[in-house]
C-alpha cells in the first residue's frame, strides 16, 4: 500500500476531508441495501458467499480493529464476540467462525449490526478530529485501506445477493429498473500494440494495494487486443457450434468441471420455449445480444477464446493497452447493476476497458518482483492468495468508481463465475 502523502503538520482541511470521504463510503455500502427486506440480509446462498448483514459487520470490524483499538486506549466494542463472528481470515488477529456458515449467524440481528455501524462510525470520526497531528498520515493510511476494502465488500454485496436471489423460483428483483434501450454494438476491431520492455505496476503516492507493486519492467512481445469486450451474440455462437460439447477447446481441469457441474451456458441463463433467458439484480430478462457476456469462469473464457481463434490478454498487455484510457463506465454509481451494449464506432479507440465486466486475463495472480508482504494481521491482506487463482482486470458494473485503475489487480479461482467476469480477446502481432 503506498502512503497518503500529508504535509508534516496536516489542517483541518486534511482532517475535513478524510472524514468527509470515510462517511461518504459508509453512506454508500447502506444505501446498497435500502432496496431489502431483513429477510434478505441473513441468507448465504453458497460458501463463497457472504450474507448482506455479515458483510456490514465485518467491515465495521476492520476499522475496529485495525484503527479503533490500537489507537483508543478506553474504546469498548458493543459485544467482545464480534471479534470471533466477524473476523474473515486474519490468522494474526485469532479465531473466527467458519464462512460456509456466516448464514446460521441469526444473532446480532440486523438491528444490532446498524448499531455496532454507527458505533464504530461515531468512534473513527472522533479520531479523525481528534488525533495528534503527528499521527494523521499514519491513522489516514489505516482509514484509506479500510475504505477501499469496505469498497470491495460494497461489490460482493451485490453479487452475493444476486447469487442468492437467484435460486428463488419467483425471480425477484434487487431493484426494480426497465431494460436499457438495445444499442447494437459495433464491429469488433484490434488494436496493436509494440514489442518492447514496459512499465508496470502503481507508481506514484495515490492509494494502492500492496499487490500492485513494486512497479517493474516487463518486456512484452507484440500484440493485439479487441476493441471491446465479448458480447452475449458472440458467445451464444461459441455455444451453438457446440462450445460446451468439444473436449478440444478446454483446459483439462476446465474440461471437468464442465462434466461434472454440467455446465450449458454462462451462470444465471437458463433457456425458455427455444429462448435465452438471464436472471439480472432486476429479474429475469431476455439475453441481450449487444451487451458484454458476464459471469463467465476463467475455463469458458479460455474456451471461447481459443474457439474464436484468439486468447486471452495476459495482464500487463492489459495494462499496457489501458493505460491511457480514461477511467469511465457503467459502475456501482450509476446504480444500473448490470452490463450495458458498447458503442462501438469501429474507430482505434478502446471500448468498456473499466466498469460493465472484470476482464480474465491468462495471468496467474503472483507477486511481482521484489514483492513483500507486510509485517502483522495487515500482511494477509493479499499475498497470501498467491496461488491457485487467476488475474482479473478493469472492474464491473459493481465495482465502485473510485476504486478501479489501471493497475488494479482483481483475482478468483478458475471455476468462480458469481462475479461479473467477461473477457476481452487479444491475440499474438
Amino acid at each position: 500500500m503506498s502512503p497518503l502523502t500529508l504535509e508534516p503538520h496536516a489542517t483541518d482541511t486534511v482532517r475535513q476531508a478524510l472524514r468527509a470521504r470515510f462517511q461518504a463510503v459508509r453512506q454508500f455500502s447502506e444505501g446498497l441495501c435500502a432496496p431489502l427486506a431483513v429477510e434478505d440480509y441473513v441468507v448465504q446462498s453458497m460458501p463463497d458467499c457472504s450474507p448482506t448483514k455479515w458483510h456490514l459487520a465485518h467491515v465495521s470490524w476492520f476499522f475496529e480493529t485495525f484503527l479503533l483499538k490500537p489507537n483508543i486506549a478506553a474504546y469498548q466494542s458493543p459485544d467482545p464476540d464480534y471479534v470471533y463472528l466477524f473476523n474473515s481470515y486474519y490468522n494474526a488477529v485469532g479465531d473466527k467462525y467458519p464462512r460456509p456458515r456466516r448464514g446460521m449467524i441469526s444473532r446480532p440481528t440486523v438491528e444490532d449490526v446498524y448499531r455496532y455501524r454507527a458505533h464504530v462510525d461515531e468512534h473513527v470520526l472522533d479520531l479523525l478530529e481528534c488525533c495528534d497531528p503527528a499521527d494523521l498520515d499514519r491513522i489516514s493510511q489505516i482509514v484509506t485501506l479500510g475504505l477501499n476494502h469496505e469498497q470491495q465488500h460494497q461489490e460482493l454485496i451485490l453479487t452475493d445477493l444476486k447469487h442468492m436471489l437467484s435460486h428463488n423460483p419467483l425471480h425477484p428483483a434487487y431493484l426494480e429498473r426497465g431494460p436499457d434501450a438495445a444499442s447494437p454494438h459495433g464491429p469488433l476491431t484490434w488494436r496493436s500494440f509494440p514489442e518492447g520492455v514496459y512499465w508496470i505496476g502503481h507508481a506514484g503516492d495515490s492509494f494502492a494495494f500492496d499487490n500492485e507493486e513494486p512497479r517493474h519492467r516487463e518486456f512484452i512481445h507484440p500484440f493485439h487486443i479487441a476493441s471491446r469486450p465479448a458480447t452475449n451474440a458472440e458467445y451464444l455462437e461459441f455455444m451453438h457450434d457446440g462450445g460446451y460439447q468439444h473436449s478440444d477447446l478446454w483446459l483439462s481441469m476446465g474440461w471437468a468441471t464442465v462434466q461434472q457441474d454440467g455446465w450449458r451456458a454462462p451462470l444465471y441463463w437458463e433457456e425458455r420455449d427455444g429462448e435465452w433467458w438471464q436472471f439480472t439484480l432486476s429479474g429475469l430478462r431476455p439475453v441481450n445480444p449487444d451487451e458484454p457476456v458476464a459471469h463467465l469462469s476463467y475455463f469458458e473464457a479460455d474456451a471461447f477464446a481459443r474457439w474464436a481463434g484468439g486468447r486471452l490478454p495476459t495482464e500487463a498487455e492489459w495494462e499496457v493497452a489501458a493505460e491511457d484510457v480514461p477511467i469511465d463506465g457503467n459502475f456501482a454509481d450509476n446504480g444500473r447493476f448490470h452490463p450495458q451494449g458498447a458503442t462501438t464506432s469501429g474507430d482505434l479507440s478502446l471500448e468498456q476497458m473499466y466498469g460493465e465486466v472484470w476482464e480474465w486475463t491468462q495471468s496467474s495472480y503472483s507477486p511481482y518482483p521484489g514483492f513483500r508482504t507486510a509485517a502483522g494481521a495487515l500482511g494477509e491482506y493479499n499475498g497470501k492468495f498467491m496461488c491457485n487463482q487467476y488475474v482479473l482486470r478493469g472492474g464491473s458494473c459493481a465495482t465502485p468508481r473510485s476504486h478501479i485503475r489501471p493497475t488494479y489487480r482483481n483475482f478468483f479461482p478458475p471455476d468462480a463465475r458469481w462475479q461479473f467476469s467477461g473477457l476481452r480477446l487479444a491475440k499474438d502481432a
